[in-house]
């Protein structure tokens, strides 16, 4: 893409989706990823939930099916994350990213 359309199109980063973080498999994969791909990763995982899946079919995004769900979380914890490191946010480093229930380790 960037040879042939857009010399100046560079990788935001890496975002991990549709993690179950009870499957085994997930979990290696996560770590394969972030090992192979260190800094291009997002810290930020979308974690699988219902909601998630839900909201397309009521025509919403996910913040306006669900907003206290998970998936919701996660996505709000990325766009911090994204303002984050272009340096376009106030937010300290410390309130960066919205507690969810469950945590990569």
């Amino acid at each position: 893409m960037q040879q042939r359309l857009n010399p100046e199109l560079t990788i935001e980063g890496m975002l991990l989706t549709m993690y179950d973080s009870r499957l085994r498999l997930a979990n290696q994969v996560v770590e394969e990823v972030k090992t192979h791909f260190q800094n291009l990763v997002f810290d930020t995982v979308i974690h699988r939930n219902v909601a998630l899946g839900e909201a397309p079919s009521h025509g919403k995004s996910i913040i306006m099916h669900d907003a206290s769900s998970k998936g919701a979380t996660n996505y709000l914890n990325l766009a911090r994350e994204i303002l984050q490191k272009n340096s376009l946010t106030r937010i300290p480093d410390s309130e960066r990213i919205i507690p969810v229930e469950e945590t990569i380790q």
